[in-house]
């Protein structure tokens, strides 16, 4: 048996901080309290005076590139980085190559993570302009939800057929996710912009091609339909103060029927950002005005915002260096998510017990994930423990991505993950990995 004993931990949970010990066999925690007493000498005990024990963060966006895009990262090297970034179950999107459009393509990505993945995993399936059958076939047990481009992005999977999206809203119970840009008005907003630049636009203007008004009318158009069918939908990444209009604080999560995500990038950067980071910090949809981020913050604080995800999106540094019109959107983020979220309780925008209520219990209670994202008896082991004052710099050679860039390089961090548990496994301590992947299929409660 696989005993673990964490002593003198600061425990996050559940809108609270109290110190005590948590016991762990297996895979599951077996007792949470003041003082737990080792019961056999095989017991690992992990002492974490002064650190703070959170369950292990749930990531409901990543593109992990696998199948298919493997030479910008796979399932293991994210997966990865994830669980050195405190990361503990993803969720991974449809847009590979071949996309997860099909139940048989589905099962393929979840094979793969079977062999190679670190932390434990779920996929999206990709709705299409014709794919209702294969979507109405769905176990809801075994699938974490639909994913809907309403706007083009990384694959071209847009979906814009008005009937087939009132369709796919009327006649499944699955939980349907979102991606809200309208393609009409970013495509008239770039052939302005190629008519005034050519091909070489200033990265500046990408929150004016894929603007306010782009993401509001299709984020505004996807909360109608899912008012007027009853759908289940979760609007990912807002990135506008117009967009927080949107969503309501009036219930809660668990009987809310549209909830939205905000993403870590657009809670960090702004449009004064470009001059720096320039095409690194392209992302779909793109970071925007000072004004909006504060709204973001605003609306994630007040609950009309329910979770904070990554869209942890890799490509190589070479594309990301192209011109605008042919660097690809997306950045790496996984491994730096949850430090990035303390720099923001370090300056004093957000407690600890809010960090972990928007990136652990709430993901699992959105997406109705079986035993995991809570510290409670009887639930996985997935943990994960932080020291608050261990100052780290990013710089290449810790960082994990495949792609080995971030968009982070060169910031020192106050905080630091010290141990990640998955499964009641320590599989990485202090900078190393240890053990083997020990991940599992996520379960749904549905």
């Amino acid at each position: 048996m696989n005993v673990i004993l964490i002593k003198n931990a600061n425990v996050v949970n559940e809108g609270t901080i109290s110190n005590c010990d948590v016991l762990i066999e297996n895979d599951l925690i077996v007792a949470i309290a003041e003082s737990i007493s080792a019961k056999s000498a095989n017991t690992q005990i992990i002492d974490a005076e002064g650190k703070y024990l959170l369950p292990g963060l749930i990531d409901d966006q990543v593109h992990f590139r696998e199948p298919g895009l493997t030479h910008k990262a796979t399932i293991e090297s994210e997966s990865k980085a994830a669980v050195a970034g405190g990361i503990t179950s993803y969720i991974e999107m449809p847009n590979t190559i071949p996309q997860a459009t099909t139940l048989e393509k589905l099962e393929e990505k979840f094979a793969i993570a079977e062999k190679t993945s670190w932390a434990n995993y779920s996929f999206m399936f990709g709705g299409t302009n014709d794919n209702l059958e294969e979507i109405l076939k769905l176990d809801p047990q075994k699938v974490a939800a639909i994913k809907l481009f309403l706007g083009s992005s990384t694959g071209n999977m847009l979906v814009n057929d008005p009937k087939v999206l009132e369709a796919i809203f009327s006649k499944t119970n699955m939980l349907i996710a979102t991606h809200c840009e309208d393609e009409a008005t970013i495509q008239k907003n770039l052939q302005i912009h190629l008519e005034k630049y050519g091909e070489d636009i200033p990265i500046f203007c990408h929150p004016n091609i894929r603007s306010e008004e782009a993401c509001y009318l299709s984020s505004s158009y996807a909360v109608a339909l899912a008012k007027k069918t009853g759908a289940r939908l979760h609007v990912f990444h807002l990135s506008t103060a117009k967009e927080t209009k949107l969503f309501s604080n009036k219930l809660p999560l668990a009987k809310k029927k549209i909830t939205a995500e905000v993403c870590i990038h657009h809670l960090w950067f702004t449009e004064e950002d470009y001059k720096t980071k320039g095409t690194l910090i392209k992302w779909n949809p793109a970071i925007k005005t000072i004004k909006d981020r504060e709204a973001l913050w605003e609306a994630l604080l007040d609950d009309r915002i329910d979770v904070v995800a990554t869209d942890h999106a890799p490509h190589t540094l070479e594309e990301k260096k192209e011109t605008y019109t042919k660097a690809p959107s997306g950045g790496p983020l996984v491994q730096h998510a949850l430090v990035a979220m303390l720099e923001n309780y370090h300056r004093g925008k957000i407690s600890l017990e809010k960090i972990v209520e928007k990136m652990c219990h709430n993901p699992a209670i959105l997406f109705q994930i079986k035993n995991r994202g809570f510290i409670k008896k009887g639930y996985k082991a997935d943990l994960v423990l932080v020291d608050l004052h261990s100052p780290w710099a990013v710089k290449k050679d810790n960082i994990l991505y495949k792609c080995g860039w971030s968009p982070f390089d060169g910031y020192t961090f106050t905080s630091r993950v010290t141990h990640t548990l998955v499964n009641g496994k320590l599989v990485y301590n202090n900078f190393k990995f240890i053990h083997s992947p020990n991940a599992e299929r996520l379960e749904f409660n549905r």
